[in-house]
């Protein structure tokens, strides 16, 4: 599959080209121009802002009708599309080879590095306590937390690894009981794909093992595609961090800023799963944009978001890719306009695809207009007169019944 990212400057001095990029340059201007309007995209907003998961989203065409999410969408194939045009040119290549150089160290212990952050992940949420696999599923119960002990303890055997896959399936599933299950779908892929991994690494066969990153890969694509929604079917949930942290939009108006950075988070999410440059550059963007997220957001924020950032270590790293997308044999001009083909009808399916299954889910779930009383509504998400909710904190942890019943 393909997909892609940016470009940069000539390397010898005739004319202006994307295909004559020195490597540094390419890398640079295709992480500075992601982050400069995405970075705020990445803080998790369930975590950090009143929000109430049955009120009625904003109608999908109110999205379709923004020009702002088509410059978006405009500038996102613009950028896959030169960077597939570097792809399969020896400049691509040279990017390619000088990140295996970086990264070699790594990506022969690819298995080990990924049980570690898994194991560290589940210590860490065992030490915040009183949460089912992420800050805002919130629990009571204290078995909860020592069942996430046990799942790191597991990981460092591959007999017990699957043991432990079960177990964050079974977390998901033990949720049910406080959170409706449209709520829990923001964790389903990301939970499938780190347990997924578990299994496949555990096996002795050769042809399951080695579709382990692959799962892996999958679900944190599908998870980033996923939760970039919420910025077009709730983007007052975003209103109040804007309010608290208004250098986050980098003085973009707020409704300018906010479907820009879901575009840029389901993109960059997309690209997690294309051709070999395309994705390890998107997740080098992302990393850096995660990063970048800790200092206004906190530790919370970094605990939250650990697997992720570990499996785009892995994605960087691409420990099992095969390296050099191979020279297409026919003439230039119809390989690049099969690739933009490609590019355009890969994003609009996946578009659709996603965006149908959000929309369509929610109402299968609460109805067409939601199931948010008014009071609730005026409680948990953003008002002029009361941002926070009345009487809400700026910071508020969320109630499991209040926001998913």
């Amino acid at each position: 599959m393909p997909f892609a990212l940016h470009r940069g400057s000539p390397v010898r001095g005739r004319r202006l080209s994307i295909i004559q990029t020195r490597p540094g340059q390419l890398l640079a201007t295709v992480v500075g121009a992601t982050v400069a309007f995405a970075v705020p995209a990445q803080a998790h907003v369930k975590w950090f802002a009143p929000y109430i998961v049955d009120a009625a989203p904003q109608p999908i065409g109110v999205n379709l009708t923004n020009v702002w999410f088509w410059i978006g969408i405009a500038l996102a194939l613009t950028v896959f599309l030169a960077t597939i045009a570097v792809e399969t040119r020896s400049v691509g290549r040279s990017v390619l080879a000088g990140m295996d150089r970086i990264s070699a160290p790594l990506a022969i212990r690819s298995d080990d590095f990924m049980r570690a952050a898994t194991a560290a992940f589940f210590v860490a949420i065992f030490a915040v306590g009183g949460v089912y696999l992420t800050p805002d599923l919130q629990t009571p119960s204290a078995l909860v937390s020592w069942a996430q002990l046990a799942i790191a303890a597991g990981i460092f055997s591959r007999k017990t690894m699957p043991l432990s896959a079960l177990g964050i399936i079974a977390l998901w599933l033990v949720a049910l009981k406080d959170y409706d299950v449209f709520h829990l779908l923001d964790y389903l892929a990301l939970g499938v794909g780190v347990a997924g991994y578990l299994l496949l690494a555990s096996t002795d066969d050769a042809r399951w093992h080695e579709k382990r990153f692959v799962v892996l890969f999958w679900g944190v694509a599908i998870a980033l595609m996923w939760s970039s929604l919420e910025k077009f079917a709730y983007p007052n949930w975003f209103y109040p961090l804007v309010e608290e942290k208004p250098f986050l939009t980098f003085g973009i108006p707020r409704d300018i800023f906010i479907p820009m950075a879901g575009v840029a988070e389901f993109t960059l999410g997309f690209g997690l799963i294309w051709t070999p440059l395309v994705r390890r550059l998107s997740a080098v963007a992302l990393l850096i944009i995660f990063t970048a997220a800790v200092y206004p957001f906190g530790r919370i924020d970094l605990v939250g978001h650990a697997m992720i950032m570990a499996a785009l270590i892995l994605i960087a790293v691409d420990p099992l890719s095969k390296r050099a997308a191979p020279v297409p044999r026919q003439p230039a001009a119809i390989a690049h306009a099969r690739s933009l083909a490609a590019v355009t009808m890969s994003l609009a399916l996946a578009l659709v695809a996603v965006s149908s299954s959000y929309w369509g889910l929610h109402a299968t779930f609460y109805g067409a207009n939601g199931r948010a009383t008014a009071g609730q509504i005026s409680t948990h998400t953003y008002s002029p007169e009361h941002p926070h909710g009345p009487g809400t904190p700026a910071i508020s942890k969320p109630d499991p019944q209040a926001h998913s019943q």
